[in-house]
C-alpha cells in the first residue's frame, strides 16, 4: 500500500510535524512551509523505497 495515498497517514504526519515544529520554538510563520518540505521529503523517500 502506498503511504502517501492515504490522507489519513498524511494527516497524522502533518499533525506530528506540528507538534515537534512548535515544541522546538520553530517561527509559526515558516511552519507551513516547513511541514510542506517534510511531507515532500518523506513522498521521495517512500518512492525510493517502494
Amino acid at each position: 500500500m502506498d503511504w502517501s495515498a492515504r490522507e489519513s497517514v498524511r494527516a497524522k504526519l502533518r499533525l506530528m510535524v506540528k507538534r515537534i515544529l512548535r515544541k522546538y520554538k520553530y517561527p509559526p510563520d515558516q511552519q507551513e512551509n516547513a511541514i510542506t518540505l517534510v511531507l515532500q521529503q518523506a513522498e521521495a523517500l517512500g518512492e525510493a523505497w517502494g
